[in-house]
C-alpha cells in the first residue's frame, strides 16, 4: 500500500472513531433534598430521583453522558449561567422570570404547592386568607416566596434552604405552616418522616407550574436535542415508567 493510501485509510479510521470519542459528558446540577425528583441516596452517596433518571435516559438517546453535581436549589441558575454546570435537572418550575435567565425544555411534570401544618392543628385551610396571622415557612428561590411575601397576610415568612428544614420546624412546632412542592412533601410524609406533620388536603395551590430541564440561552442546539429525546421518551413510555417508579402519575 502506498503512503498516500495509508494516509487515506488512516483518515477514514479517525473519522469513524470520532463519534464515540467526541461524546460529551455534561455536568448536571441537581438538589440533594427534593425527593422524589432529586435526592441524596446515602447508601450510594449519589443523587437519585425522577429528574436524574430522566436526564440520564435523555443523554443516552441524545448521545451525551451526564455527571450529576449536587447543590442547593438557590444555586442552580447561577451555577448554570456561570458555566459551572451545563444542565439543570431538578424540581424547578418553568416561570417567566426564570425564562429571562435560562431556557427550558418542554414540560416534564405539572403540580402545585402543598400546605402542611402540625398534626395537632386540625383546621382545614383552603386558601392563604385562612392562614392570616400565622408564621409560615417557604424554600428560598421557589415560585412560592413572592406570593407569600406580597400577600401581607403573615407576620413573618421564614425562608429556608431546603424543604426538609421547613418540615422539621413544622414538626417541632417552631412555625405554624409550611409551603413546598406538593409531590416532595407527600413523598416525605408517605415515607414516615416528620410524624407530627400533616398535609392539608383541601388546600388549593397558590401556584401551579410545570417542571422542565434548564439550559443556558446560548445552548440552543443542546436544548433541541433534549426536547427531541424527551418527546421520544414520552412517546415510548419511558417517562411514564420513571414517574411510576417514584410514585408519581402522569
Amino acid at each position: 500500500m502506498s503512503l498516500r493510501s495509508l494516509i487515506a485509510a488512516g483518515a477514514i479510521l479517525v473519522s469513524l472513531a470520532l463519534p464515540a470519542a467526541a461524546q460529551q459528558t455534561l455536568k448536571v446540577g441537581s438538589t440533594p433534598t427534593g425527593i422524589p425528583f432529586t435526592f441524596l441516596d446515602t447508601q450510594t452517596n449519589t443523587i437519585q430521583g425522577v429528574m436524574v433518571d430522566l436526564i440520564t435516559e435523555i443523554g443516552k438517546d441524545a448521545g451525551f453522558g451526564v455527571q450529576v453535581e449536587p447543590m442547593q436549589f438557590s444555586a442552580l441558575i447561577g451555577s448554570l449561567t456561570s458555566n459551572r454546570i451545563d444542565i439543570i435537572a431538578a424540581a424547578m418550575y418553568i416561570t417567566e422570570p426564570r425564562k429571562q435567565q435560562i431556557d427550558f425544555s418542554a414540560p416534564v411534570y405539572t403540580y402545585g404547592d402543598g400546605l402542611f401544618v402540625p398534626k395537632s392543628d386540625v383546621k382545614e385551610y383552603a386558601s392563604l386568607q385562612d392562614l392570616k396571622g400565622l408564621t409560615v415557612g417557604v424554600q428560598v428561590g421557589t415560585a412560592y416566596v413572592e406570593p407569600l411575601q406580597k400577600s401581607g397576610l403573615f407576620p413573618e415568612v421564614k425562608i429556608y434552604e431546603t424543604i426538609p428544614d421547613i418540615m422539621r420546624d413544622v414538626n417541632a412546632g417552631r412555625i405554624k405552616a409550611g409551603f413546598a412542592d406538593l409531590p416532595i412533601v407527600a413523598y416525605n410524609l408517605q415515607q414516615g418522616r416528620f410524624p407530627e406533620v400533616r398535609l392539608v388536603k383541601g388546600y388549593k395551590p397558590m401556584v401551579v407550574g410545570s417542571v422542565g430541564i434548564g439550559v443556558r440561552k446560548s445552548d440552543s442546539e443542546l436544548l433541541r436535542k433534549i426536547d427531541a429525546s424527551l418527546a421520544k421518551l414520552k412517546q415510548n413510555g419511558t417517562v411514564a415508567k420513571i414517574l411510576t417508579k417514584w410514585g408519581l402519575q402522569e
